[in-house]
């Protein structure tokens, strides 16, 4: 199969196989108006499957969501059909408004204009708790 490159905008690689499609809701890329390619199981000599999201514009991209997801991915930023920059991600110290705390008592179920905020307690098991209850959240692993 062949996908043709960006010219301008932003090639997420080395997204873990099957994964393409969480990356794809949680940035909310239905909303754009340019071409999105979300390419599924293809062969990487490093990974033996990846996924791999290509977005023909250059848009602001929230990378701790990125990095909750899957640590691993690459972000290259491509303008004129060159290699802009590229970013390796890591698991974030903190997200905000990314996961939602599951607990019924946490005082984001009564007080919903807080914002839900989580901390990464433990990078080897990727656990993040909510910053008001210590509840551990639900990893998208």
């Amino acid at each position: 199969m062949n996908i043709d490159g960006v010219s301008n905008g932003i090639v997420l690689d080395h997204i873990k196989a099957g994964k393409s499609m969480i990356v794809y809701d949680y940035l909310k890329l239905w909303k754009l108006d340019c071409c999105v390619a979300l390419i599924q199981n293809c062969q990487s000599p490093k990974m033996g499957r990846k996924d791999i999201v290509k977005i023909d514009e250059l848009i602001d991209i929230d990378l701790d969501v990125l990095g909750y997801i899957d640590p691993d991915i690459t972000v290259n930023y491509v303008k004129d059909g060159k290699l802009l920059k590229k970013k390796h991600l890591t698991l974030p110290e903190t997200l905000t408004n990314v996961i939602k705390c599951k607990n019924p008592r946490c005082i984001t179920s009564t007080e919903q204009e807080l914002p839900h905020i989580f901390k990464l307690v433990d990078s080897e098991k990727r656990t993040y708790r909510c910053v008001y209850c210590d509840v551990v959240s639900d990893t998208t692993n």
